[in-house]
């Protein structure tokens, strides 16, 4: 796509809510300007990965990043005051899409005002709700709301498309991430980590309400680690929404923290397992061969909600992929110190257990497409096409 007539260079409104949308959007970002020859403009909200890529966010993304019915009540005031300043946001620059990214708490508002205003700014989501793991009546949420949808997974077209909605499968970003090209040698070298050093990586989430209730366990659970790995080491990644948490935290065995994606990638390659949050994470560090264990917790009314509404046997992507526990999932009352303690020694010590893990990995990110078109690139031509019929009509 070119500028277009008259030189016109579109203007793209994207908004991704919390660090995972934050780097499906750069992604796009960056898709984008490759199919456009650099001619295209962009606005809206996100976090650090879109700020490197230009973008000037509206306010800060973690005043979105908030999950769980306990967490979100208290903020209502704050995230409404936030909604009403988006939508005037919008209404005011007239791009030439919205692109939602995730986070459809929050995004699918911002498509129902717009709607509710008679705006025909066009309206596309990218990452479908997992409407097969729970709320499956949100598909007509969706119809009403958004002109197309960008779907991660094979199967979710069909759930929306049955409904009139113009559902397409793009494929999931993480696949061109860059996970796999972690260079661990330089990392231990750069932070001198010894080369026989057991390195465990520790992701305790991109949320507040997250973060809170994982740093504990997490930091308990590498105190049990190190009485049976002496000499222990942790890297603990982190991003914008939970630094200053991450940073201020005490671990009891040496830990380097690190920022960035590049960062990031490096210390999973470096690391001989990780330790997670659930979410994109576990992707990536499938992607990067990295033995994991997912550890979550939630507040009690949030975790009670979530056993009696879940459809699913697994959260982890992961094992939902290939419909087995491929990745240790310890969630709610399981997530325990010692639990997770045995897991990653398991993973650590057995080379068995930690060639299971990544046969099965690799089973799930070829399901996802690896090797194929990339799915930015996909995506691209999907938003591409909505503005160039928009401007045809």
């Amino acid at each position: 796509m070119t500028a277009g007539p008259r030189g016109h260079v579109p203007l793209i409104y994207l908004i991704a809510g919390e660090p995972s949308g934050d780097l499906l959007a750069a992604r796009l970002m960056v898709a984008l300007r490759d199919q456009t020859g650099g001619e295209v403009r962009f606005a809206g909200i996100g976090g650090e990965a879109m700020r490197e890529q230009g973008l000037d966010s509206l306010f800060p993304q973690s005043d979105l990043a908030v999950m769980g019915l306990a967490e979100v009540v208290p903020r209502i005031p704050a995230i409404l005051r936030r909604l009403r300043q988006t939508v005037e946001d919008i209404l005011h620059q007239g791009p030439d899409a919205v692109v939602t990214v995730d986070s459809w708490g929050f995004t699918g508002r911002v498509a129902k005002r717009l709607k509710k205003s008679g705006s025909t700014i066009p309206r596309i989501h990218y990452v479908a709700p997992m409407v097969w793991a729970w709320k499956e009546k949100r598909v007509h949420q969706l119809a009403a709301r958004v002109d197309r949808l960008l779907c991660l997974l094979p199967e979710e077209p069909g759930y929306f498309t049955k409904v009139g909605l113009n559902a397409v499968h793009v494929g999931h970003a993480v696949l061109e991430s860059g996970a796999d090209r972690g260079d661990g040698t330089a990392f231990r070298r750069r932070h001198g980590i010894p080369d026989e050093a057991p390195l465990l990586c520790v992701l305790p989430g991109s949320r507040h309400s997250e973060t809170s209730r994982l740093l504990p366990v997490f930091s308990q659970t590498a105190e049990l680690l190190v009485r049976t790995h002496p000499g222990l080491r942790l890297v603990v990644p982190t991003v914008d929404t939970v630094a200053g948490d991450v940073e201020a935290w005490s671990w009891p065995v040496p830990a380097t923290l690190v920022r960035g994606a590049a960062a990031r990638y490096d210390a999973f390659a470096a690391s001989d397992c990780a330790l997670a949050a659930s979410g994109t994470v576990a992707l990536e560090l499938a992607l990067a061969g990295t033995p994991t264990v997912i550890g979550y917790r939630l507040n009690a009314l949030t975790g009670l909600i979530a056993k009696r509404l879940l459809k699913i046997r697994y959260v982890c992507l992961v094992n939902l992929l290939v419909d087995r526990p491929v990745v240790p999932e310890l969630l709610l009352d399981d997530c325990r110190p010692d639990l997770l303690a045995g897991q990653v020694a398991d993973l650590m010590d057995n080379e068995a257990a930690r060639a299971r893990q990544k046969k099965g990995a690799a089973e799930a990110l070829a399901r996802l497409g690896l090797g194929g078109d990339s799915p930015s690139r996909r995506a691209a031509r999907e938003i591409l096409t909505v503005i160039n019929g928009r401007r045809m009509t």
